[in-house]
């Protein structure tokens, strides 16, 4: 008999599981079951498809990704706001130049 490491019971010696705690005594084999049961269901694509949606509104999607790293997550944060600002900008100077061509239509 041996004592489980996570919960401190006696379990037997061959145990792969214990039946107090539930914890897989064997660490590939909890890794997996990890793996298993971690779910993300918002994939690429769908973050993609809210980006371009959304802009910068999507950004938690990227921040809350666990398979994204640190490094990719602060580059396309950047990236992100920057070409939401370009877009902003630009929308404002067409809305400028729309206002510019009705007071010269009002004129005639």
């Amino acid at each position: 008999m041996k004592k489980c490491p996570f919960c401190a019971e006696e379990i037997q010696d061959e145990a792969i599981k214990c039946k107090h705690c539930g914890e897989f005594l064997d660490e590939a084999e909890r890794a997996a079951r990890t793996q298993k049961t971690a779910r993300w269901y918002f994939r690429k694509s769908f973050i993609v498809f809210a980006v371009c949606c959304v802009g910068p509104l999507a950004l938690p999607l990227i921040w809350w990704r666990p398979q994204t790293t640190r490094g990719w997550k602060i580059g396309l944060t950047v990236v992100i706001l920057v070409l939401s600002w370009l877009s902003f900008e630009a929308t404002l100077k067409s809305l400028e130049t729309l206002r510019e061509c009705y007071r010269l239509l009002d004129t005639l």
